[in-house]
């Protein structure tokens, strides 16, 4: 029979608790959320801006929690006490449980990935190519915040061999805290770009904010850092200070991990590179360049961890964008069939282009039109305006066809394209999916994108719906 994740009892000792609760009974997970908490999980009663988890400790023993963190001062539900571990705080209480998970996960590789752009895909792209050689645990879904990192870590069974974790930020000093739990023995930073600029007075500080991730780096651990990028050398005096290993990667003649030749497809890219002297030849099953430079980071952290580089190269062709990052959808009418690329998720000036740069891989011959469907991007600040109009070129370089845009600040960037290429433009995403149903035709491949405020997933559903969806994910 397998090891348990927890037992109660050891939960209680790393909380710091006198909960009178068995401390025999077995926890195979921990979950902030009731509606998808599974039997003999523990529940985590986390005070948010919007809910009290208090409010649903209930509804989670009912469902068949095995116990349940609460604050000093809940009251307890009739015949509840008994699977109550009562803490000073829970926030306080997952962060002391994720920080023992971490610790006695003795001989676990921990690979933390930070950076302003392609933080998910790279964390999904290292469970598949360290799958091979040994039990990996990941991140939980983009769980990449204050509660998201430590939950992730609480939920690292001992017997890990590899560690993956995602951290974010949008201000300073949050990534110095996440990367203290974390402890990371590699630290990828994929990219720094302007994101995030109304936190931030210019994208240097947003560097300073990302090489935080270095702090947390154990005696002798490694960042991997990004050769192409501008800020590179801003980053790698930041390693310095850490006392850091430093490898890079990119297209740049020093990178230790560099693309050597590269056929970017519409589907899928080929890819020769050298990996720290290991020349591996490999297909990735996402197109876009951008999946391209963070497979290099991807491999790097492979070969530093000592996992096997040729299988995780194998491995990379599985490599798929998620929903909402990229996912490719078929949807099939009887009028015929539409493709919708779902980056709906979120938007920066970085990722934007990117994405349209992938729209712009699609031959002619497969998809009549390249449709691109914009929102705002969001937490610009001041700069805001000028990034939006900016992407005219973007949208210039990769031939699309028809844009249909929404939000205040796109409008700046739909004025600024010729009439020819203007599809409709609406204050809102709601506002805008009857243009968009009615002006989209068989044959077009649409790509949506905006900041995950501009609400842009609705429009890839009224889509689906519109052209009476009969197809899947390609």
């Amino acid at each position: 029979m397998a090891k348990p994740l927890w037992t109660v009892g050891e939960i209680i000792k790393a909380v710091s608790s006198k909960s009178a609760a068995p401390k025999s009974t077995a926890v195979s997970g921990i979950s902030i959320d009731s509606r998808s908490l599974a039997p003999h999980e523990a529940f985590v009663a986390l005070r948010g801006l919007n809910r009290d988890g208090h409010a649903f400790v209930e509804a989670a023993l009912e469902q068949g929690a095995s116990c349940a963190f609460v604050d000093q001062s809940f009251r307890a539900p009739r015949g509840a006490e008994s699977k109550l571990v009562r803490v000073a705080d829970t926030l306080k209480a997952l962060n002391q449980l994720g920080s023992a998970a971490r610790a006695r996960a003795k001989d676990a590789v921990i690979i933390a990935v930070t950076g302003s752009v392609g933080k998910t895909g790279t964390k999904e792209a290292l469970k598949l190519a360290l799958a091979p050689s040994g039990p990996v645990h990941v991140s939980l879904k983009s769980y990449n915040n204050h509660w998201g990192v430590p939950l992730s870590l609480a939920n690292m069974r001992e017997d890990t061999r590899f560690g993956v974790f995602e951290a974010g930020m949008n201000h300073a000093g949050e990534l110095r805290v996440l990367t203290k739990l974390i402890r990371p023995h590699i630290a990828i930073i994929t990219t720094v770009a302007p994101v995030h600029l109304g936190f931030f007075r210019s994208v240097d500080a947003i560097a300073d904010a990302k090489a935080e991730i270095l702090e947390g780096l154990v005696p002798g651990g490694t960042a991997i850092l990004n050769r192409d990028n501008r800020h590179y050398e801003r980053l790698r005096r930041h390693a310095l200070q850490q006392k850091a290993r430093i490898v890079s990667f990119g297209e740049a003649a020093g990178a230790d991990a560099r693309v050597l030749t590269v056929e970017l497809g519409p589907d899928s890219s080929e890819v020769k590179a050298d990996i720290l002297g290991d020349i591996v030849t490999y297909r990735l099953g996402s197109p876009g360049a951008h999946f391209v430079w963070n497979s290099l980071a991807v491999l790097a952290a492979v070969k530093l961890a000592r996992a096997d580089v040729k299988a995780a190269a194998r491995a990379l062709s599985g490599w798929r964008a998620q929903t909402g990052r990229g996912e490719r959808i078929l949807v099939a009418g009887k009028d015929g069939r539409i493709a919708i690329v779902d980056e709906s998720y979120n938007a920066n000036p970085a990722s934007m282009r990117a994405a349209l740069a992938t729209l712009g891989l699609t031959p002619r011959e497969e998809f009549g039109r390249r449709v691109a469907v914009l929102g705002d991007m969001l937490e610009l600040g001041g700069l805001g305006p000028k990034l939006h109009r900016e992407l005219a070129e973007a949208v210039d370089a990769a031939d699309v066809d028809v844009v249909f845009a929404c939000g205040e600040m796109m409008r700046g960037l739909y004025e600024a394209l010729p009439s020819e290429r203007r599809g409709a433009y609406a204050k809102t995403s709601e506002q805008l999916t009857p243009h968009l149903t009615s002006g989209v035709r068989p044959g077009d491949i649409i790509m949506v994108k905006g900041s995950l405020g501009s609400r842009m997933a609705p429009l890839v559903e009224a889509l689906q719906r519109h052209f009476d969806t009969a197809g899947a994910s390609a």
